[in-house]
């Protein structure tokens, strides 16, 4: 027999009291019947929120997504907006995207907001995360939730919630909402909703955001450069395709093929192992069909459409799957451009990245007399940027993980635009006798080659949480001076907020939120970042190595040695 802690029964205890609907109440009963183990995983602690809001396994328990756990965190966070916004009539919006339940959870959610006084603005269908951002600012909404857990697997869902700015929340707002939710019992939660108070609405947003979408992304290419590109896209069972085929028919674009076997939105996600574009194997069926078409560039998204993962021929023609910094580097450094051919640049221009993403997105900046503001891993922390610099213009930015934002219209990562963005590029570059791919080695040439990878470990459960815990702890005890034969001249602990010179043997402070994370710089410019996944069980490393490229002749040789250099810092590091 499993032992259980007293806590965690009094938790148990709580869920069979009448404050449960006897449905409920029967599911723990079989748990504690048939499967203590999952009862202990649902119960031992409360979901928490991570960079990316909250998201978990939908199930019963305090550590599960369900009606309970939903209804609690809209009542905690009804009761702080009207604390917040005490003589005003508080209007939230709520987007949901395809997974299981979500629909069921978004009703839920506006029931809760409405009982408490609360206008709400329903999106009557599936829409995408970045509209859910445009539409919170579009209708002066105080507040906004998206039932989403991103590209997670199909037994998770989530609650992503978003302030007044149109982007997530971060500090103060997000400690003083959780000890509010904290601080109430489930036997508070107002589910009886005011159906007044709860106004659906669709396709007049979207044309206002599809709209602005295509004036944000469009960059003067001719109608004979839009003709003449071929793109492949595929929504991933998500709900892009909502939207992204119309933005591109708006913006000019006629030959898009899209993938029907995955245009369906479907949370099983039947045709892939993970809807998650950055794993090469989510796009293996639009590249076939680019195969097919003789497509130029592959597009796939996540299921609430703030990634995008972006596939283009090599110098030999083969389609090849670039990653989040790549894509990044190219977004960034062409919108720089128009931005400079515009004379626009008047030294108060900003772009944004995080600290686990490539180095180049400084050099580039430095390159146009910009800066580069760099923050924490989580696009609400480049949202912030533009919410803390109003005196700044925000250009674009992106991370590594495959999100990018297009001006500050949106304040999310928002794989609508970029997506829009990424056809522009190619399809001028093609018109030009180049290509997506071209533009990325130019750049390398120009400023450096840095490489990237990311090795991830999937730990999961109580004990794969206590296990990345103490890797992290190893990791601060145990510090490395060297890595794959390259001195460690500097390391940033974020937790700590000092970052140590080891040639000076220096502190300093490092002005930026404490967060789990710990980066190594070496002699020769590599960087190694480590840090636990804040929506996933998973422990992630983060490797960058540069070297100089002369010439594209010397492009593939290059490549080669630095990502022999990444498998020597794995295989040195044991990861």
């Amino acid at each position: 027999m499993l032992h259980i802690e007293t806590e965690i029964l009094k938790k148990i205890n709580e869920w069979l009291t009448p404050t449960f609907d006897e449905e409920t109440q029967e599911m723990v009963n079989q748990m504690i019947a048939s499967n203590p183990k999952e009862l202990k995983e649902s119960f031992y602690k409360n979901l928490e929120f991570g960079t990316g809001g909250m998201r978990g396994v939908m199930g019963v328990g305090n550590n599960r997504i369900n009606k309970y756990t939903l209804g609690k965190n809209t009542q905690g966070l009804s009761n702080y907006l009207k604390h917040s916004f005490p003589n005003e009539q508080v209007k939230v919006a709520i987007a949901y995207d395809c997974r299981h339940n979500s629909n069921v959870f978004g009703k839920v959610v506006a029931d809760v907001f409405s009982a408490n006084g609360i206008q709400v603005y329903l999106f009557e269908d599936l829409r995408p995360t970045p509209e859910l951002s445009f539409a919170l600012k579009h209708l002066g909404c105080h507040c906004g939730i998206v039932l989403t857990a991103s590209h997670n697997p199909p037994e998770y869902n989530g609650y992503k919630v978003y302030w007044q700015d149109g982007g997530q929340l971060v500090p103060p707002q997000d400690a003083e909402i959780i000890a509010e939710i904290n601080s109430l019992n489930y036997s508070e939660i107002k589910f009886e909703s005011n159906s007044d108070l709860i106004q659906f609405i669709g396709e007049d947003v979207d044309n206002v955001f599809i709209n602005s979408s295509v004036k944000n992304g469009s960059f003067n290419t001719s109608d004979e450069a839009r003709d003449n590109l071929n793109i492949v896209f595929t929504s991933l069972h998500g709900t892009s395709i909502v939207s992204i085929p119309e933005t591109l028919k708006r913006a000019g674009y006629k030959n898009v093929h899209i993938v029907k076997e995955q245009a369906e939105p479907n949370g099983n996600f039947p045709t892939v192992a993970s809807p998650n574009p950055e794993e090469p194997a989510a796009l293996k069926m639009a590249m076939e069909l680019a195969e097919k078409v003789n497509g130029d560039i592959v597009i796939g998204t996540d299921p609430d459409s703030d990634r995008v993962g972006i596939a283009v021929r090599n110098l030999e023609g083969k389609l090849t799957l670039l990653n989040g910094n790549q894509t990044m580097i190219v977004m960034t450094e062409f919108l720089l451009k128009q931005w400079q051919n515009k004379n626009k640049l008047k030294g108060r221009e900003f772009i944004g990245s995080t600290i686990v993403s490539t180095p180049m997105m400084s050099v580039l900046a430095d390159a146009y007399n910009t800066e580069c503001k760099i923050g924490l891993t989580g696009f609400k922390w480049i949202a912030k940027m533009i919410k803390d610099f109003p005196e700044l213009d925000f250009v674009g930015g992106g991370e590594e993980s495959f999100g990018f934002m297009v001006g500050d219209f949106v304040r999310d990562k928002d794989a609508v635009t970029s997506t829009l963005l990424a056809c522009e590029i190619a399809a001028q570059a093609k018109s030009n006798g180049g290509s997506f791919y071209n533009e990325l080695i130019s750049l390398y040439i120009k400023h450096g080659f840095y490489k990237e990878r990311l090795v991830s470990l999937t730990k999961k459960g109580i004990e794969g949480a206590d296990e990345i815990k103490q890797m992290m702890v190893n990791a601060r005890e145990k510090v490395l001076k060297e890595v794959n034969g390259e001195k460690v001249v500097l390391i940033e602990d974020y937790q700590l907020s000092i970052a140590k010179n080891l040639q000076t043997h220096e502190d300093s402070d490092l002005d930026i939120p404490k967060s789990n994370v710990l980066i190594y710089y070496t002699e020769n410019g590599s960087k190694i970042a480590l840090r636990p996944s804040g929506t996933e069980p998973k422990i992630k490393f983060y490797i960058s190595v540069n070297a100089e490229l002369d010439n594209v002749s010397g492009f593939d040789k290059t490549e080669q040695l630095l990502e022999s250099k990444i498998d020597d810092i794995i295989k040195d590091m044991n990861i």
